[in-house]
């Protein structure tokens, strides 16, 4: 059996009603001050102002809430909904460690952000035009949010993106349990709203496209993120039924979702490969194994997303690699190979090594490679000696952040690095006038 496009519609944070935030609200201690902030803000990338946005909402005010969330993270209704805030601000609270639940910061973040989206509430003032043009390529969370900032100071900015909807990897490549596409279209008009011009559906490609801008603007930011999903040639690998984890979110997120089949085989140790076995899970698929070629002490996704997949019934195969993938017509069976740890490699974790005669065979309808992805190779020349703290490159117009210079992090995170361009930019071009 196949849950087709109730997936899409299974949530796995459902939204608070009124009475839920209030309650919830009216639990927070409201630690911090002036000298010493509360270790959730300390914990948010984005230095959202956690216990004041939660104050409001205590209040009734949910637009007063909105402005503090929005006047610092541009993306606060998608990073309410996709942000590990078990790692972040959630993890950090203080009746976490005294042993109670934490606020649950996110799902408030959520309720907030809504209410003020939909109510149309002003959420940011645009300053007056300076006279000076940035121009924005990549319209994911890094582009996103240095546009939005540099248009609130009075700068005219344009974004472009080959893609026909804004977002980048929120919107194409997360779970879509996490976000299908909501909130993106109503932040996209916050940012229209301060000024910031798309150019959707238009690909800023090749060296002299890009040469082109950085002539013509005053500065660029460059918010490219990761390319496709790294390379892996295995026999049977053209398969039908054999997907790379990019296009298989997409296909869920687009309305589109795959037909899994009973058996799914899910190949890596990410975030993504997760998201890519809890989805199949809410595809119907009645067995999902997820392979990885190290132990779980070395696995590189969130720990609590790895209890919750097993919660919802996803299998563990450690120390195994793929070696092909069998089938006449279609996939039939993904052949294994077990593995032992050797020495650690250049990332100190144990280097797997293959243990020959080893191979055994799982039967699979569906088989997903979820082992990452590749930088972009034409964007080398401009993404070179970066200043982390500022995004700013080799080329002293051309700036960048997100994944693209992190290798793939949280959109908070990227959030925050456009918020460092854009100060960093605005610093520049007033220096430089």
């Amino acid at each position: 059996m196949n849950g087709g496009s109730d997936a899409l519609t299974c949530e796995l944070r459902p939204p608070l009603t009124v009475e839920q935030a209030l309650l919830e609200a009216d639990r927070c201690l409201e630690c911090g001050g002036t000298h010493a902030p509360a270790p959730c803000v300390v914990a948010c990338p984005a230095d959202v102002d956690v216990p004041g946005f939660v104050a409001a909402v205590a209040a009734g005010d949910f637009a007063a809430a909105a402005t503090t969330i929005y006047s610092e993270n541009l993306l606060g209704g998608t990073c309410a909904r996709v942000c590990p805030v078990e790692m972040l601000c959630e993890g950090a609270c203080v009746l976490d460690h005294e042993g109670r639940p934490p606020i649950a910061i996110g799902l408030l973040q959520r309720y907030a952000t809504d209410a003020a989206l939909a109510a149309g509430t002003a959420l940011r003032a645009r300053a007056p035009e300076n006279g000076k043009w940035v121009a924005v390529v990549g319209a994911g969370p890094a582009g996103l949010s240095c546009a939005g900032e540099l248009a609130a100071r009075g700068y005219r900015v344009t974004v472009f993106d080959g893609r026909e909807e804004v977002g980048g990897l929120v919107r194409y490549a997360i779970a879509p349990y996490r976000q299908v596409r909501d909130p993106l279209p109503a932040e996209a008009d916050l940012l229209a709203r301060l000024g910031v011009q798309f150019q959707l559906g238009t690909a800023v490609e090749g060296e002299g496209a890009l040469q082109s801008l950085v002539d013509e603007a005053d500065a660029v930011f460059l918010g490219v993120g990761m390319g496709a999903d790294a390379e892996v040639e295995l026999p049977g690998d053209d398969l039908p039924g054999v997907w790379d984890s990019l296009p298989f979110i997409e296909a869920l997120k687009t309305g589109r979702p795959p037909a899994v089949g009973r058996r799914v085989v899910v190949i890596g140790g990410g975030n993504t490969a997760i998201d890519v076995a809890r989805e199949a899970v809410r595809l119907g698929a009645d067995e999902v194994t997820l392979v990885y070629r190290r132990t779980r002490a070395e696995l590189p996704a969130y720990p609590h997303e790895v209890v919750e997949a097993e919660d919802e019934g996803v299998r563990f195969q450690w120390l195994a690699a793929p070696v092909r993938f069998l089938g006449e017509r279609r996939l039939a069976a993904v052949e294994l190979r077990l593995m032992r740890l050797g020495e650690p490699d250049a990332s100190g974790r144990r280097r797997p090594e293959p243990l020959e005669g080893s191979e055994f065979v799982v039967t699979a309808d569906t088989a997903v490679l979820a082992i990452g992805q590749q930088a972009r190779p034409e964007m080398a020349k401009w993404l070179r000696e970066i200043d982390r703290e500022t995004g700013r490159t080799a080329d002293p117009k051309v700036f960048t952040g997100g994944d693209a210079v992190n290798g793939g992090a949280s959109v908070v995170e990227a959030v925050r690095d456009g918020k460092r361009a854009a100060n960093a930019i605005d610093g520049w071009l007033r220096c430089a006038s």
